[in-house]
């Protein structure tokens, strides 16, 4: 279903990916270029900045809302959720009134049938993010699949905040042969550091404040990794959240960028990358830094 009569000035919004790829199909004819951000929506500066990218990158783009069931393993975080369609439809309409909207069902995308695809990753499923959350990339990976089926985009943009899922559609995308570049973008940071997600709006201005801690201790830890082994690195970290009773380290580990696995002695040849996972007052922050 279209939900306005696409004219000079209303924004594209679909309901329904049978409409959507039409709508697309009329705009492929000339072999333009589809530029796609896949979101959960309760959008921040981060993902307007992938779409100011896809934009400058692409004839059309493309921006998915879609809070995907099958990659929480905790049924109360997807009722937590926040749901903010018509603030999101109005952020997206004040940056480019010609970005396409798809805001489709959980039956549009699964068709009554909201379970997970299994996937190989090739090991990388199972590091960091797969040890504490079993089956949510497998849950990643079929939504992604899904959606890059059904929008055809040229390329996608997806931020390096969520390192780990990028590598892994990275790897869905070569291993399924998908005809799709997979771009991803530098972090977008507030002012204090503190990385930009959905989940900040949990937090109170005290409490992201005092976030801002996170990325200085990530830059501090890059700085250490020039003349210090991973495993000390990690030590300090670890020492370091100890001793502060406002947060909860839930991991902290350096591991390679190209399969994620934990470092146990340096190689110049590769490039490395330290990840970070904090609870402020029950609130889960994920964040990145590369070492190289």
């Amino acid at each position: 279903m279209f939900a306005l009569n696409f004219n000079k000035t209303a924004m594209p919004i679909f309901y329904g990916k049978a409409s959507l790829t039409a709508f697309l199909k009329a705009l492929k004819a000339d072999n333009s270029k589809v530029g796609f951000v896949p979101t959960m929506g309760a959008l921040h500066q981060g993902h307007l900045s992938l779409m100011q990218k896809s934009l400058s990158e692409n004839d059309s783009t493309v921006v998915s809302i879609f809070v995907n069931p099958t990659q929480f393993n905790n049924p109360d975080d997807l009722a937590k959720y926040p749901r903010t369609l018509d603030v999101d439809i109005k952020k997206i309409e004040n940056l480019d009134p010609k970005i396409i909207v798809y805001a489709p069902t959980v039956d549009d995308i699964y068709e009554g049938n909201p379970t997970s695809q299994s996937f190989d990753f090739d090991g990388l499923e199972n590091q960091m993010e797969g040890k504490f959350r079993p089956g949510h990339f497998d849950g990643v990976g079929t939504v992604v699949k899904r959606l890059f089926e059904i929008v055809g985009p040229t390329n996608a943009y997806f931020g390096e905040k969520d390192f780990q899922q990028l590598q892994i559609i990275k790897k869905m995308v070569s291993k399924n042969k998908l005809n799709v570049k997979v771009i991803g973008c530098p972090i977008f940071r507030q002012t204090n550091g503190l990385a930009m997600s959905s989940r900040n709006e949990l937090l109170t201005t005290q409490e992201k404040e005092k976030a801002s801690l996170i990325y200085k201790i990530l830059l501090a830890a890059k700085a250490k990794f020039e003349t210090n082994s991973a495993i000390a690195v990690t030590k300090w970290v670890e020492k370091s959240f100890e001793k502060n009773a406002d947060f909860k380290l839930d991991y902290f580990e350096i591991t390679d960028e190209a399969m994620l696995l934990p470092v146990i002695r340096k190689n110049k040849n590769k490039k490395y990358r330290a990840f970070i996972v904090v609870f402020v007052n029950n609130v889960r922050l994920i964040d990145t830094i590369s070492l190289n």
